[in-house]
């Protein structure tokens, strides 16, 4: 079966999208390749095509666990076999379906990139028959991208292992500079970058530098009635602009990176089911969402670059029809965005001290290798030691970067053991104290590795076994753990964890290059400068972003708030009266289709009809209806 039979029997379409078939037919060449298409260009269709075709399995690395979750489910009710594993597996499930992969005719491994630095991972994806490796949002890997991760660096390892077979890396947003750390970091054979334009033909882009940015995002939610996502900047805000929309009766809800996994589940199901009409989200929403009936995204507050703003933006009009990004900005953003940015970067002094600070709070000596990861509340952290905590945040962000320390913040904590003892000791033990014999014995059958490692224990499972209450289990647990038999790390409600790469150094002789840190400094400060000239310029904004992502062919857009505003003045003004007359004379009875209002008024060109719709719209003299117009 060839990649166009593969296309139309699981998916249904007769024919590719943007650029998909030529980075299929790269890769079935065994050409390393890096794709750009922009958010919703079906990225992922084109290795999961290719790994149908092919013997073997592909693997691919996200982050994104909700999305792999969602890949997963979808490739398997079309009878693929697919997995995704993340690090919050248990070993035992892990062994399970790493031995899968290796004999149970798996066509797809989703697995976060923490997982890299699993040994037995790696031991496995050696022995795998593997046909494409996917690095999915590979800007990641890039110190110049918006969104670095320093795990993702540690995709090397598995591209020395299995060197032999081709690399696919995707994204939506890279600059050159970016696209060019991408395929060294992963050891591309030669430059291949498959890029298609970043325009959006179907989104009008619209700056809006009012100062009171609740009164106008009202205006706009009850203009656009459709799907909305307003993106904020803090975790606070977020919560508060959703009461504000609920207080001025609108169906609104929240989202951030605070929330249990259980509470973004539902917030995110209710919003994709149209059960709420607007999520008001941090950064923290969005990634891999697919949902097409998007009309309106607003930036309620500033980005802090351009390739988070076009990504987020992206997420409006997926299915093609007429979308809207409007971006709330004035000085006074950029102001705080440029305070934001000197927390951001504390001296280098500074970070020695924090360094230091995190040593003690966490004991540890120098020289010390700790194996365990710790638990941290970095409030508690920033109080004793009276710190700044977005300074100090950003500061252990800078530690993690420099491959020192991981930090993970809200993440979906478990409960995890192992025998600190030998096997003929615990035998003695079992012995001894018979109360303890059937629940060691339940854990030795259904563990493995237990006394080299960590397991992750379910409680609920183990109730079903052993006929006691999970509520007992974590008794016996917590006292054998006093007992010195295991060593047990109950649940952590505090949500976050910081774990050593190396040895805890002496902070008096710590280097850091200040030459790499001026860089990255002045990267994020050049970032900063073109959001600003961004929002602050009289240019179409179209030219604006593909200049930034460096593309040759500039044009004017048409339907930006810039290019409005010169069609209007274009326009003479008794000719815009005549139409925007007859247009809201139209309006004023009916909802309108945009066809039926030219049909309506055959002598006025559909070009003028569509300057003047346009210019009602910004203007506020008509609204949207779903694809239909309406006199306010």
């Amino acid at each position: 079966m060839n990649a166009l039979d593969t296309l139309v029997k699981y998916w249904g379409y007769t024919k590719f999208r943007l650029r998909q078939e030529e980075i299929i037919n790269q890769i079935i060449l065994k050409k390393d390749t890096l794709a750009l298409l922009p958010t919703g260009g079906g990225k992922s269709l084109c290795y999961q095509i290719y790994s149908i075709i092919n013997p073997g399995i592909c693997i691919v690395i996200s982050p994104l666990i909700s999305l792999m979750n969602d890949q997963v489910s979808f490739l398997k009710s079309k009878g693929i076999k697919s997995l995704f594993i993340s690090s919050s597996i248990s070993n035992i499930d892990l062994d399970r379906s790493l031995n899968n992969c290796l004999f149970g005719n798996v066509k797809l491994l989703y697995l976060s990139p923490e997982m890299i630095q699993n040994k037995v991972v790696l031991d496995k994806i050696k022995k795998m028959n593997v046909n494409l490796l996917v690095v999915d949002e590979a800007h990641c890997i890039s110190e110049w991208g918006h969104d670095f991760r320093p795990s993702y660096r540690n995709i090397s390892k598995i591209r020395k292992e299995i060197s032999n077979i081709p690399v696919l890396a995707l994204t939506a947003t890279a600059t050159e500079n970016v696209i060019n750390d991408i395929q060294e970091n992963l050891s591309f054979k030669s430059y291949n970058v498959i890029k298609s334009s970043f325009y959006r033909d179907n989104i009008s882009y619209v700056v809006d530098n009012t100062s009171d940015k609740k009164t106008r995002l009202l205006k706009l939610l009850n203009k656009i009635k459709s799907s909305v996502i307003v993106y904020v900047s803090t975790r606070k805000s977020s919560e508060e602009i959703n009461k504000f929309l609920l207080d001025n009766n609108l169906s609104s809800n929240f989202y951030h990176g605070g929330l249990n996994h259980q509470e973004r589940a539902v917030k995110q199901s209710e919003w994709m089911n149209n059960q709420t009409r607007i999520m008001v989200s941090t950064s923290a929403f969005g990634m891999g969402i697919n949902k097409s009936d998007i009309r309106l995204v607003v930036n309620f507050d500033l980005p802090h670059n351009l390739e988070t703003y076009l990504q987020q933006s992206g997420r409006a009009g997926r299915d093609g029809k007429k979308s809207y990004s409007f971006l709330f900005g004035n000085n006074n953003d950029i102001n705080k965005n440029q305070k934001i940015l000197n927390s951001i970067f504390p001296s280098i002094s500074e970070i020695k001290k924090v360094h230091q600070y995190l040593a003690d709070f966490l004991r540890i000596p120098e020289n010390y290798f700790p194996k365990n990861s710790f638990s941290f509340n970095i409030k508690s952290f920033c109080n004793k030691y009276d710190l700044n905590y977005i300074k100090t945040l950003n500061i252990i962000r800078y530690l993690e970067k420099e491959g020192l320390i991981s930090y993970r913040s809200n993440i979906e904590s478990v409960s995890k053991f192992k025998f600190i003892v030998s096997k003929s000791d615990l035998y003695k033990f079992q012995i001894a104290n018979k109360y303890y014999d059937l629940f060691i014995k339940q854990i030795l059958r259904n563990y493995q590795n237990i006394f080299s490692s960590y397991s992750v224990i379910n409680f609920n499972e183990l109730e079903i076994k052993t006929n006691i209450s999970s509520c007992k289990l974590k008794s016996i647990m917590k006292r054998l753990n006093e007992l010195d038999i295991v060593e047990y790390v109950p649940k952590n409600n505090k949500n976050s964890e910081i774990r050593y790469l190396k040895s805890r150094r002496d902070t008096d002789n710590l280097y850091f290059d200040s030459t790499k840190w001026k860089e990255r400094k002045n990267n994020l400060i050049y970032k900063q400068k073109m959001i600003a000239e961004y929002i602050s310029n009289n240019e179409c904004r179209n030219i604006s972003l593909l200049r930034y992502f460096g593309e040759k062919e500039l044009f004017k857009c048409g339907k930006c708030d810039i290019c409005i505003y010169e069609k209007r003045n274009k326009f003479q003004k008794d000719e815009y009266d005549k139409i925007s007359t007859e247009v809201i004379k139209l309006l004023q009875e009916n909802e309108m289709l945009i066809e039926d209002i030219y049909t309506s008024l055959p002598l006025i060109p559909e070009k003028k009809i569509n300057n003047v719709i346009e210019i009602l719209f910004n203007n506020d003299e008509v609204f949207r209806l779903g694809n239909k117009y309406r006199k306010k």
